[in-house]
């Protein structure tokens, strides 16, 4: 069993590498992927102080879980490597499906019509801006 484990790559070096930097996930956010990447879009690439302003006032509903897993990416990089908030920025973001929930509404005729209750995986990756400039 843990021959298994040892072959499969960890969450960290899938999207870090060896590079410094954190990452923050929310799993099962209950509201659909495509909404939640209108978002995500806006704010990849930018620092972490300036997405949190502007996720702070959009009008998306989906601004207040990706605003959550911003700061927590962000908290995540100052405990673990001791970065400084003023020098991360969104080096990476996306948002993948989640589980749909399936529900029912009763329609004419004794028939029904199905209601799909989408999730989504909330993904946000953080590095320090002197890393990425001297690796490109």
């Amino acid at each position: 069993m843990s021959k298994d484990k040892d072959s499969r790559p960890s969450r960290r070096k899938s999207l870090l590498g060896d590079r410094p930097g954190s990452f923050a996930i929310a799993k099962q956010v209950r509201i659909s992927a495509t909404k939640s990447r209108r978002v995500v879009d806006l704010v990849r690439g930018m620092d972490v102080n300036a997405a949190l302003d502007t996720l702070k006032f959009a009008p998306q509903a989906a601004s207040e879980p990706v605003y959550k897993v911003v700061a927590s990416a962000a908290a995540n990089a100052e405990q673990t490597h001791n970065l400084r908030r003023d020098d991360l920025f969104i080096s990476a973001a996306f948002v993948d499906e989640g589980v749909t929930m399936r529900r029912i509404r009763p329609r004419a005729k004794g028939s029904a019509s199905r209601i799909l209750k989408r999730s989504s995986h909330i993904t946000v990756v953080v590095e320090p801006k002197s890393t990425s400039e001297k690796g490109a």
